[in-house]
């Protein structure tokens, strides 16, 4: 079985605090270094600056959190997300969505889930499958949100997006 991988990182330690935006849907979209950075690992370019664009996109920016699927094929999305330690927020979201910037084949949301605060950080892992395309960029959202669902820019530490595709997918 081919298996396609694109797995990226950003800490703050390496790469300096990321600034949350929430989008008009409330949700931050994750943004990660390009090659040569961090531990990322994308021997397939789904994680390319050159992509969505006429412009090539730069770390920090909006494009930076999408990877772009090299093939059609059945993709483990994969997450890891710290929070660091904050007490404003009484709800975290994280969710998958495809095409985030709606510049392919239109926003679609997939996966979300939430949880309350432990005491400390906030550390999580997150996992789903579904099909892929080239055409079709994936996002990793999240969210933190206070008493009365008010969006709160709680401080990010670390985050992990994963896609892994298999590219042999057998049909009947």
């Amino acid at each position: 079985m081919g298996i396609a991988i694109c797995s990226l990182l950003w800490s703050a330690a390496h790469s300096g605090p990321q600034k949350i935006r929430y989008d008009s849907d409330g949700y931050h979209l994750v943004r990660f270094p390009y090659a040569g950075t961090e531990e990322s690992y994308d021997p397939w370019h789904m994680h390319d600056p050159g992509k969505g664009s006429t412009s090539p996109s730069q770390f920090p920016d909006a494009r930076s959190g999408l990877i772009w699927p090299s093939h059609d094929g059945w993709g483990t999305l994969s997450a890891m997300i710290f929070w660091e330690p904050d007490d404003r927020p009484t709800e975290y979201r994280a969710r998958y969505v495809r095409d985030p910037l709606g510049g392919s084949t239109g926003y679609d949301s997939t996966a979300t889930t939430d949880w309350a605060p432990t005491r400390g950080g906030q550390y999580r892992t997150h996992m789903w499958e579904m099909f892929v395309h080239p055409r079709t960029p994936v996002g990793l959202k999240i969210s933190a949100r206070g008493p009365g669902d008010v969006k709160i820019a709680a401080p990010l530490m670390f985050a992990e997006f994963k896609l892994a595709i298999q590219t042999d997918v057998a049909t009947p």
